[in-house]
């Protein structure tokens, strides 16, 4: 799966989502609407880490898909 998939399935993969990332709120995930960047940006902010770092994990996560 890539990200444009992701984004298209936004709605399924707030759930996984959530379930991997659980300090972001409903209401954050869904003000992201699949926007990558803006994504990793929240959880760079909320979880204090670097946003390649957090560039990374996405991919991985993606792949996983």
């Amino acid at each position: 799966m890539n990200w444009e998939q992701i984004k298209g399935n936004w709605t399924q993969m707030k759930g996984e989502l959530r379930e991997e990332y659980g300090e972001l709120t409903d209401d954050e995930i869904e003000q992201v609407k699949g926007e990558r960047e803006q994504l990793v940006g929240l959880i760079s902010e909320k979880y204090g880490k670097a946003k390649l770092e957090v560039q990374k994990e996405l991919d991985e996560w993606v792949n996983k898909r």
